[in-house]
C-alpha cells in the first residue's frame, strides 16, 4: 500500500496535468422557437413539411462551449438529433399522409442525425461549421456533411442554421404521388434547419 501511494505522489509531482480534474459535461439546451423543416417540389407546386417535435442531446465538456464555438474551438463533444416521424406536418392533411406513407412512419418511429466529427473555421458573419455525421430516414442510415452557420443569437444564444438536400432514393424511399398520379413529389428535398443553442 506504500509503494503504491510513493508511486501516486511521484506521478503527481512530475506530471501534474495527468491528475488534474476533467470538467464535468454540460448538456446544451435547445430554445422553443428553433425550427427544423423539409422543403420541396412537385409536378405541381412547391411544398414544405414541419418537424414540431424534435429531440437533442448535444454535450460539451466546458461551462461555455458555444462561445467557445464562436471562438473556433471544437467545444462540443457529442450530437444528437432525433424527429418522431409521425409528427411530421406538411400543413395538408392529404400530403401529410403521403408523405408519412413515404418515409415508413410505420415501420421506423424516428428520423436521426448523429454527429460524428466537425470543423469550424471562421466566416464573414460567424463561424462556418462542417457537420460529418449519419442519418438514419426510413430505416436506412448514410453518412452526410452538412455545413451550417453559427452565430452570436439573442439573449446569449448560438443560432445554428443551415440546409442539407438529399434524395429519397438514398434511403430506399420513393417519392409520394397525389391526385391519382397528378402531382408527383420530386426525388430531391432539402432538409433546413434554425436552431437556437443555450449553455
Amino acid at each position: 500500500m506504500r509503494k503504491s501511494l510513493n508511486i501516486s505522489l511521484f506521478g503527481l509531482l512530475v506530471f501534474p496535468g495527468a491528475f488534474a480534474l476533467q470538467p464535468a459535461p454540460a448538456t446544451i439546451d435547445v430554445e422553443s422557437a428553433s425550427r427544423i423543416w423539409v422543403k420541396g417540389t412537385s409536378s405541381v407546386r412547391a411544398w414544405e413539411c414541419q418537424a414540431p417535435v424534435f429531440n437533442t442531446h448535444i454535450v460539451a465538456s466546458g461551462e461555455d462551449a458555444l462561445g467557445g464555438v464562436l471562438a473556433g474551438e471544437k467545444a462540443i463533444d457529442s450530437v444528437l438529433v432525433s424527429i418522431p416521424s409521425a409528427t411530421l406536418d406538411c400543413r395538408n392533411g392529404t400530403m401529410t399522409g403521403h408523405m408519412k406513407k413515404a418515409i415508413k412512419v410505420a415501420e421506423f418511429d424516428s428520423i436521426t442525425f448523429a454527429v460524428k466529427d466537425y470543423t469550424v473555421a471562421a466566416a464573414d458573419s460567424g463561424m462556418t461549421v462542417t457537420l460529418e455525421g449519419s442519418l438514419t430516414l426510413g430505416g436506412v442510415t448514410k453518412d452526410v456533411t452538412i455545413t451550417a452557420l453559427a452565430k452570436a443569437g439573442p439573449e446569449g444564444t448560438l443560432q445554428l442554421t443551415g440546409k442539407h438536400e438529399l434524395s429519397m432514393k438514398d434511403h430506399g424511399l420513393k417519392a409520394p404521388s397525389l391526385m391519382l398520379g397528378t402531382m408527383k413529389v420530386h426525388d430531391k428535398v432539402t432538409v433546413g434547419f434554425d436552431l437556437l443553442l443555450k449553455n
